[in-house]
């Protein structure tokens, strides 16, 4: 018996989730349907780069949807309640300090399945957030990153 893996994530992480979702499948989907048919029209199948590149996308938003199924299907909300105010966990914003003498940084651990950097969300599964999970403020950690160790020291949770 196979398990499938959980994705822990915010309620507001799944309703975008379910949003992307409903728009694969209602607008993108139609649109790829009618790219290539409109590709079927220009004649030989075997020489139509339009009709290929219609395919290819149709197999990128077919697999993107079956994906968003599975992440929504076991979906693991994060309870806000759970959350221990002193203790970085799931859904903290974490702000430390690079040491010696770095410049503060804070990011939103969630679950991979809403993780975006460039909003300071980052992933559970990633080296920074699994070295802070369990720690406290005041705290110092080494992280354990591709570009090598980096100290921080935890200023805030929240």
């Amino acid at each position: 018996m196979s398990t499938e893996k959980v994705f822990p994530m915010t309620q507001a992480g799944k309703e975008k989730l379910e949003q992307e979702l409903e728009y694969l499948k209602t607008v993108k989907r139609k649109e790829v349907v009618e790219r290539i048919k409109i590709a079927r029209s220009f004649g030989d199948l075997s020489e139509n780069s339009e009709y290929d590149s219609a395919k290819e996308e149709q197999a990128f938003v077919e697999g993107r949807i079956t994906t968003l199924e599975n992440m929504i299907r076991n979906a693991k909300i994060i309870d806000e309640g759970e959350m221990l105010g002193d203790t970085v966990t799931l859904g903290s914003s974490v702000t430390f300090v690079e040491l010696p003498d770095g410049e503060e940084e804070t990011y939103t651990i969630v679950g991979s399945a809403e993780a975006d950097p460039f909003e300071g969300k980052i992933s559970n599964d990633s080296p920074i957030a699994k070295s802070l999970l369990g720690k406290k403020v005041g705290d110092q950690v080494t992280v354990q990153t591709p570009g090598g160790e980096m100290n921080v020291r935890i200023v805030s949770i929240k």
